[in-house]
């Protein structure tokens, strides 16, 4: 029950003190709760972290998160049937508008006549947040610069104004757009690569993009291609920059184009070919405090360095030292071998319990229970799972859902079909300016991307899911169960790879027979 304490009733003194009743909760999220205490400290609370208590509404005192989450909720009353803001609830627990909560407010804007969250008093966040961003915007002429416009829409459209309104109050937000507004620099990529902070900046960006303001390029290779000169002035000795220019401009950043013209880069591939960078130069520092260059460098530096390396670095160095040996700037050597590491697969029991947990959801939420999914049944990695859309699940005339892996597209269990359909109809992140029409499957929070798959790493690991012993348990009992060729197609894996896991399981199909096995041929007897 939610008793607010004594000093919450009428006739009592709101300066007691506030602990008087441990069973002041949230009527909404049931969270603990405290009056607002001014001018004084906050007394000590033994129930931990307490939220204050901001309205009280017919069903209770509720939190400030609850108040606002109240204001941004849009749809159809079911005590009237108008499509409107529904702050209030029912006795049922169903969100209703003011009227039909018996009257727990007046959401309506003076100025646009819309309801919302006001912001001000009688003046709701989205008009608040189409003047501010407009002063931002504005070229010098009291107008909104005419390129811009649609990025002005598309920021005061997002569904909780709320957002961007915190978004433009931080410092170095107002600075990025009133020089793009003014045309302090080109209003183009090479442009904004002038501007900082570089965060703020690959925000902008990404907006200005999805806005069709400017043209779509490769997130991950424009980040490279800022970096790299950066990166490259660091080098102190002249000699090593230049090897080092030379190797990033007609390898690394070679293969980065390409890869590009073909896909994504990636997070992983951009953040693969700078540590790659970083550890030539390592090995350049290596060279220079034994006393050598590159070009006088012997077999017995080469495999000193290999002697002390770490693994990651053995095998980071190999591509440089590979293309310094093809291009005549280093001896004709051996390299010695290196180790590329095996992950140890969970066992098949761990394997069925972690299903069990993402079936019944224990501590999840639908994101995770679907990504979960994905490694343990498909064997999935992380970056193949965030550039899956929309269009990649798909429900075939028998009712049978479909994942689009590879070709053929892998058929999903009933069971976890209902959570993919659970997740599809509340999709996270689509309420701000980022991806309100996104179609990627996993949505992030920046303009036009999926969920980072370092994120998705961390959120796995806090919640005790292996997610390269998983995904090595998966794809072992799918090659104990079908010829590699078959799950290397529906799975998206090269065929080479997925002998290679089938020899390591002993489970090769080498001697299988190829035709049709659903026929039997009928023993001739002789006479």
């Amino acid at each position: 029950m939610n008793t607010p304490p004594d000093h919450a009733r009428p006739g009592r003194s709101p300066h007691r003190d506030v602990n008087e009743a441990a069973t002041f909760v949230c009527a909404r999220c049931q969270r603990p709760l405290r009056l607002p205490v001014r001018n004084r400290p906050v007394p000590p609370d033994s129930r931990g972290r307490v939220l204050v208590a901001v309205r009280r509404w017919p069903e209770g005192w509720i939190c400030g998160g609850c108040y606002s989450k109240a204001r941004e909720t849009y749809g159809v009353c079911p005590g009237c049937g108008v499509d409107r803001l529904l702050p209030g609830l029912t006795q049922d627990g169903a969100a209703c508008c003011t009227d039909c909560a018996g009257g727990i407010g007046d959401f309506t804007c003076t100025r646009c006549g819309n309801e919302g969250s006001n912001e001000y008093r009688g003046v709701c966040g989205r008009c608040v947040l189409g003047d501010r961003l407009a002063a931002h915007l504005d070229d010098g002429t009291g107008q909104i610069r005419p390129e811009l416009v649609a990025f002005y829409d598309r920021i005061v459209a997002m569904h909780r104004p709320r957002v961007g309104i915190l978004w433009l109050s931080k410092p170095h937000v107002p600075p990025i757009l009133r020089a793009l507004a003014r045309g302090d620099v080109p209003l183009t990529h090479d442009g904004l690569s002038h501007l900082s902070p570089l965060k703020s900046v690959v925000h902008v960006r990404d907006l200005l993009i999805e806005s069709g303001v400017l043209p779509p390029v490769d997130r991950h290779l424009v980040l490279f291609e800022q970096w790299l000169p950066k990166w490259l002035d660091q080098i102190t000795d002249p000699a090593q920059r230049k090897i080092l220019q030379t190797y990033a401009t007609w390898s690394v950043l070679h293969r980065l184009r390409s890869a590009a013209d073909n896909g994504p880069v990636g997070h992983y591939r951009d953040q693969n070919a700078r540590h790659r960078l970083r550890v030539a130069a390592a090995f350049l520092e290596h060279l220079a405090s034994c006393g050598v260059d590159l070009p006088g460098c012997g077999q017995a530096d080469l495999d000193r360095w290999f002697a002390n390396a770490a693994d990651a670095r053995k095998r980071a160095s190999r591509p440089f030292l590979v293309w310094a040996i093809r291009t005549k700037r280093m001896q004709q050597l051996r390299l010695p071998p290196t180790r590329e590491p095996v992950p140890k697969p969970i066992s098949l029991r761990h394997r069925v319990e972690l299903l069990r947990r993402i079936h019944a959801g224990d501590g999840m939420d639908l994101t995770e229970r679907v990504i979960a999914m994905l490694i343990l049944l498909y064997a999935q990695p992380l970056n193949r799972i965030t550039r899956l859309t929309l269009d990649d699940i798909s429900v075939d005339e028998d009712g049978q859902m479909l994942i689009r892996l590879g070709d053929p597209p892998a058929p999903v269990p009933a069971i976890f079909a209902a959570i993919i359909t659970d997740y599809l109809a509340a999709r996270p992140n689509l309420t701000t300016a980022t991806n309100k029409n996104s179609t990627w499957l996993f949505p992030g929070r920046r303009a036009g991307q999926p969920l980072h798959p370092t994120s998705i790493r961390l959120r796995l690991s806090n919640l005790d899911i292996p997610n390269m012993p998983g995904r090595s348990r998966a794809l072992r009992e799918m090659l104990l169960q079908a010829p590699p060729a078959v799950v290397a197609g529906m799975l998206g894996y090269h065929t080479g790879k997925s002998e290679a896991i089938a020899a390591q399981a002993g489970t090769a199909y080498k001697r299988y027979a190829v035709g049709d096995h659903s026929r039997t041929r009928n023993p001739r007897l002789s006479r």
